[in-house]
């Protein structure tokens, strides 16, 4: 459903906990085991219970709960995890409305999502807009915004924000942002 990713330089300030629990997420997102991702969930709502005013402790809930439900997949249950998984990235925006990787979670979120449980891709690109607003090197928001535009039939933007994405990539020598970025036009040309 969604990839989150570790918050960079325009993160908030959080808690050190919260910030553990954001690195755990990461960690379970890695290995790619369904017990480290449980633990990870645990993690992110001790945190939360801890320190309920930390946006990072929000945000590694938003981060495990979504890598749970994407590596087990739909099911009945996903429809409860997709509620508590609104509920914090929605808090993590409340308390910090300014962090781009959280506009991008819930960007992706809302695309990902279908109609019926909340998806709205015009709420999407809004949201990518601000984070790429705030931080306009942010690449995954960059690509993530071609993919919206895509799908809401506006190709040339899609296309411009793909070339855009890989000019980024290419920049900054990073031979993973570039292969993506690469994958994306060649999607957007079929």
């Amino acid at each position: 459903m969604l990839v989150a990713t570790i918050a960079g330089a325009a993160d908030p300030h959080g808690t050190a906990v919260g910030r553990a629990a954001l690195e755990g997420c990461e960690t379970a997102r890695r290995s790619d085991d369904a017990g480290a991702l449980d633990r990870a969930v645990e993690q992110a709502e001790a945190a939360v219970r801890a320190v309920p005013d930390d946006p990072l402790a929000h945000f590694a809930l938003f981060c495990s709960l979504g890598e749970r439900m994407r590596m087990r997949g739909t099911s009945l249950r996903s429809l409860f995890e997709l509620r508590r998984l609104r509920s914090a990235i929605d808090r993590t925006i409340d308390l910090a409305p300014e962090f781009p990787d959280a506009l991008v979670g819930k960007a992706n979120l809302l695309l990902d999502a279908p109609r019926i449980l909340g998806g709205d891709a015009h709420e999407s690109e809004r949201l990518l807009r601000r984070a790429l607003s705030i931080d306009s090197g942010y690449l995954r928001g960059r690509r993530d915004l071609a993919r919206v535009l895509a799908r809401l039939g506006e190709h040339a933007g899609a296309r411009q924000e793909a070339l855009r994405a890989l000019a980024d990539a290419e920049r900054e020598g990073d031979s993973d942002d570039v292969a993506a970025a690469q994958t994306l036009l060649s999607s957007l040309e079929d």
